[in-house]
């Protein structure tokens, strides 16, 4: 069976405990951006791989009942998160990029706006393990440079300090990180 299968089970069988549970379950599905261009260099487009994961996200994610959408201001955030959200006819929220854990804290409050819902956030190599533990997930080190395959998906309850994380794929392949980057999250 496909990873996408899964997720789609998953995000029903959560969706189903949501409604017969005392407390909000969220389901947070969080990717880092798809492949950058290297120019502009402070904030470059997707490249032509990039778009075709964007398109391959749209696809993974289009049964899994995303009911809203999170990126940075950064052009690729918003470009990677954009297929999936025009064709479920949602808006991008976006929650500026800061220094420290003031990002973190501000996506983690925006999904908990969210209560309830299964979010999409799209974030950055150094963002999104930190958001994860923001919103009581484990904590581990920045994505490889090389990574964008990585789908985090992230079950949140509201009655629950800590929240149970799933790692997938989608779309191409990464390079293998123990080739890549040896020291980094596999």
């Amino acid at each position: 069976m496909t990873r996408r299968f899964f997720l789609i089970l998953f995000c029903i069988i959560a969706a189903g405990a949501q409604a017969s549970a005392q407390s909000k379950t969220t389901v947070v599905i969080l990717v880092r951006h798809a492949e950058k261009a290297t120019a502009p260099a402070a904030d470059p487009p997707l490249t032509e791989a990039g778009v075709a994961r964007a398109r391959a996200l749209a696809t993974a994610l289009a049964d899994a009942n995303v009911q809203a959408v999170i990126t940075t201001e950064l052009i690729r955030t918003r470009e990677t998160a954009r297929p999936l959200a025009d064709a479920l006819g949602l808006p991008l929220e976006t929650v500026h990029t800061g220094t420290g854990d003031v990002h973190p804290r501000a996506v983690a409050d925006a999904v908990r706006a969210h209560a309830g819902q299964t979010v999409l956030i799209v974030g950055h190599s150094n963002t999104i393990p930190l958001i994860i533990a923001a919103l009581g997930g484990p904590k581990f080190t920045d994505i490889c440079d090389t990574q964008y395959s990585n789908l985090f998906v992230l079950i949140v309850r509201s009655n629950d300090q800590k929240a149970d994380l799933i790692v997938s794929s989608y779309g191409a392949p990464s390079p293998d990180p123990a080739t890549t980057c040896p020291n980094s999250m596999k």
